[in-house]
This record gives C-alpha cells, structure tokens and sequence, in this order.
C-alpha cells in the first residue's frame, strides 16, 4: 500500500521514487571541483542509497548540477589479487545539496543506473 493512501491521499513526489532507497553507510571517495573551482578528494560517507543516485554526508558544499566521481574504496588489500583497489569510477550530477550541522548533505544522481 503507498504511503498516505491509507489516510485517503496520494503519495507526494518525494514518496514516489524510481528506485527504492536503502538507509546503507558505504565509504566513498568523491572527486571534483569544490564551489571555489579548486580540485579535492574527500572520504566520506552515503546515507541512503538507490540505483539512481545517492545522498552523502560531504564535509563541503557542492554546487547544483556539478559532475563529481565516486569510487566506493576497497577492503584491506588481497594477496590473491582478485579484490580490486577500488571501484570504477562513478560520474554522477548533484541535484541537491544543503548544509545540516558540520557537513553537508549532498543528493546525486548517477550518470547511469547501477545494477
């Protein structure tokens, strides 16, 4: 049953939603050119989650519309080889972005939906 549909109303734009987010904390590195134009790479952190997009605690402000990359870093190195560094590189857009105490709260969209 769609949230809000049990009280007689439509769900709003927010509930509806092209993918199911997952409230998941995954590291990731984002790269790309900070509000002032200077290039940095921060570890940070998701706080949900979906085959579209992303929303991330980042400890700066990002401007709307920005491209970044995303790389999720990989566990503690193997000796077999067969665990990569990192992930590939993620471009994604950001489609907000909000200061929320001492970071940022920053929603992306991936360029291309993840599987």
């Amino acid at each position: 049953m769609p949230i809000g549909s049990a009280f007689g109303r439509h769900p709003s734009p927010e509930d509806r939603r092209r993918s199911q987010r997952l409230r998941l904390q995954v590291p990731v590195f984002v790269r790309g050119l900070d509000i002032y134009e200077d290039e940095f790479l921060d570890l940070t952190k998701t706080i949900d989650i979906s085959s579209v997009g992303a929303c991330l605690a980042s400890p700066r402000p990002l401007r709307l519309h920005q491209l970044v990359s995303l790389r999720i870093p990989a566990p503690s190195p193997s000796s077999s080889g067969l665990i990569p560094e990192a992930s590939p590189p993620m471009p994604a857009r950001v489609i907000r972005s909000y200061p929320m105490g001492d970071v940022h709260l920053v929603a992306v969209e991936f360029a291309r939906p993840i599987d």
